[in-house]
């Protein structure tokens, strides 16, 4: 007897199995939806009553590849998907065809220089050198689209690293940015769980300027941290004029409902050095990043 007697798989996987079931032979009682093997009837998974398995399926999928791709934290980006590079910020000017439009146009055109430095960051924090196990720290995660997206994906890229797209399904037409990681480019149907997966292995984040979407991520995770749910990481705003334009927190604390202190969840920051050098000065005390 051996130990491969032992261990050996002795049900058949259920890949074999699923590829047995299509060769079924085509009778009235086979070609029944109700006779599909309920893992390959979508149209049994999509039923109203399958969300909770749904939720797990969305929950499970990345978490194992991320954990097979040894990632065991993020440098997680957020910010605009309509900010443009800088040598693209005339063209869309010119591009303007009404006063309303054009002024558009130069705002987002003065945020241009972002892109910049969220593509330095991210290409900073990817070369984090792999622990002598194998694991990964401050992989690069964005939301996959364009723009400062974009600028995190193709910074890691730029040094040769792996980099993470969370895309979401969306009613219009998007797709990944080309810089993210094929292996790594996901797809979420609900958004809870895309924003689980964007905090889960994160220990750094920058937000940039950006609209809704950043706003709801960016107070999820401070609300998180403010609550106690969540221990504190570095949250590296770029921005300050910008940000102090569209939300007034020193108002908030004066006010009331936040404390004085909650201010300090957030690291202003204007460049890619300046972040990563925050993030070090965050870490410095800290054990060495393990497994």
């Amino acid at each position: 007897m051996t130990k491969k007697d032992i261990e050996e798989r002795k049900f058949r996987p259920a890949s074999q199995e699923a590829a047995d079931a299509r060769k079924a032979i085509d009778t009235p009682q086979t070609s029944s939806s109700a006779y599909r093997l309920a893992f390959q009837d979508t149209e049994f998974l999509l039923r109203e009553d399958l969300r909770p398995v749904r939720f797990q399926l969305e929950l499970l999928k990345p978490q194992l590849l991320m954990d097979e791709a040894r990632i065991e934290s993020t440098f997680v980006f957020y910010g605009s998907a309509r900010i443009p590079e800088p040598d693209q910020v005339q063209a869309r000017i010119d591009a303007a065809t009404t006063p309303e439009q054009k002024r558009i146009a130069e705002n987002l055109g003065k945020k241009a220089h972002y892109y910049d430095e969220a593509r330095k960051l991210a290409s900073i924090a990817a070369q984090y050198p792999v622990n002598a196990a194998g694991c990964r720290h401050f992989v690069v995660c964005s939301g996959g689209g364009p723009s400062i997206m974009e600028a995190a994906n193709r910074g890691a890229a730029d040094v040769g690293q792996t980099t993470i797209g969370m895309n979401i399904v969306l009613p219009h037409e998007q797709a990944p940015n080309r810089f993210v990681t094929p292996e790594l480019s996901f797809q979420f149907h609900y958004f809870a769980l895309r924003k689980m997966h964007f905090l889960l292995r994160a220990r750094a984040l920058a937000v940039f300027p950006g609209g809704f979407g950043t706003f709801d991520e960016m107070f999820e995770l401070l609300t998180l941290i403010q609550t106690g749910k969540m221990k504190p990481i570095p949250i590296l705003l770029f921005g300050k004029e910008f940000w102090n334009r569209v939300v007034d927190f020193e108002a908030l604390a004066d006010e009331g409902v936040i404390a004085p202190a909650d201010l300090n969840l957030i690291t202003w920051v204007e460049s890619a050095d300046e972040a990563w050098q925050a993030v070090q000065a965050f870490y410095e005390d800290s054990e060495p990043l393990g497994c």
